[in-house]
C-alpha cells in the first residue's frame, strides 16, 4: 500500500471515529433518552405534583397563620415527594434497557463500560438539575398566592434556594443511576431508593432519640433538605449538607461501576 493510500485511509478512519468517546456516548444517551415517553411522563408528574403541593402548602401556612418563611420553602418540602420522579427517570436511562436487553447493544457501541455509566449519569444529571430547577420556580410562582402575606422573597435567597433544589434533583438522579447499575431491575432499584431515600428518615424520625436523630441528620434526604430550605434551624452549614447528599451520590455510583466492571450485562 503507497504512502498516500495509508494516509487517506488514516483520515477516512479518523472521520469515522469522530464524535466518539465520551461526549459521543454522552450524545447516544441523550438521544435515547427523548426518544422514549418515560422522561416526558416523569417530568410531567412532576410538574402536577410540585403546583397541587406548593399551592396546598402555601394554603396550609395561612390557615394556621404560621410565622414568615422564605416562599422557596414550599418548592423545598414539595421535592419530598418531586424527587422521585427525577429518581425514576434516571433509573429507567439504566433498567429500561437491562430489562429489553438493548444494553448489550449500549455496551457493543461503548466498549469502554465506565464510559457508558458516565454518560447515562450526566445526562440524568444535567435533566434533572434543570427539571429541579424548573420545578423550584413554578412552586414559587404557584405557592405566593396562597401564603398571602404569610412568606418572604428575596431574589438571593430565592436564587440561591433554586439552584439547590436543581442540585440536589442532579445528585438524586446520578445516585439513582447508580443503585440501577447496581441491581439492573426497576422494582429493586426503585425499592432500594425508596427506603434510603424516605422510608429511613421517616423511622429514624419516628422512634426519635439523640442517637437515632444524628444518624437521620446524615441521610441523603434530610441533609437535602437541609441544603434546600432557607431560614430554617440546621445542625449543620450548607456546605456540609451538599456533602453529605454528594457523598450518597459517589458511593451509589461506585457501587454501580464495580457491579458493571465485573459483570456488564
Amino acid at each position: 500500500m503507497s504512502t498516500g493510500s495509508i494516509a487517506q485511509a488514516t483520515r477516512s478512519t479518523g472521520q469515522r471515529n469522530r464524535g466518539g468517546g465520551v461526549s459521543g456516548a454522552i450524545r447516544a444517551e441523550w438521544v435515547k433518552l427523548w426518544s422514549v415517553r418515560s422522561p416526558y411522563v416523569c417530568l410531567t408528574a412532576g410538574v402536577v405534583v410540585t403546583a397541587i403541593f406548593t399551592f396546598y402548602y402555601g394554603s396550609i401556612a395561612r390557615i394556621n397563620d404560621q410565622p414568615l418563611q422564605p416562599v422557596g420553602n414550599a418548592s423545598a418540602a414539595s421535592l419530598l415527594l418531586v424527587q422521585f420522579t427525577c429518581a425514576v427517570l434516571a433509573m429507567l436511562t439504566v433498567t429500561g434497557e437491562y430489562a429489553t436487553g438493548s444494553v448489550r447493544a449500549s455496551l457493543l457501541w461503548v466498549p469502554v463500560r465506565q464510559r457508558v455509566q458516565l454518560a447515562k449519569t450526566v445526562v440524568a444529571a444535567a435533566v434533572t438539575f434543570a427539571a429541579g430547577a424548573l420545578f423550584g420556580v413554578l412552586g414559587i410562582a404557584v405557592a405566593w398566592v396562597p401564603f398571602r402575606g404569610h412568606a418572604t422573597f428575596q431574589l438571593a435567597s430565592t436564587v440561591g434556594q433554586v439552584t439547590a433544589m436543581g442540585v440536589y434533583c442532579a445528585l438524586i438522579a446520578a445516585t439513582a443511576v447508580g443503585v440501577s447499575f447496581l441491581l439492573r431491575a426497576s422494582a429493586g432499584a426503585l425499592t432500594v431508593l425508596f427506603i434510603l431515600i424516605a422510608a429511613v428518615p421517616s423511622v429514624l424520625t419516628g422512634l426519635g432519640g439523640d442517637m437515632l436523630l444524628a444518624v437521620n441528620d446524615v441521610m441523603p434526604q434530610t441533609a437535602g433538605m437541609h441544603l434546600m430550605r432557607a431560614g430554617a434551624d440546621a445542625p449543620y452549614t450548607w456546605p456540609v449538607a451538599l456533602l453529605i447528599v454528594l457523598s450518597w451520590t459517589v458511593a451509589a455510583y461506585l457501587a454501580g461501576s464495580l457491579r458493571l466492571r465485573s459483570r456488564d450485562a
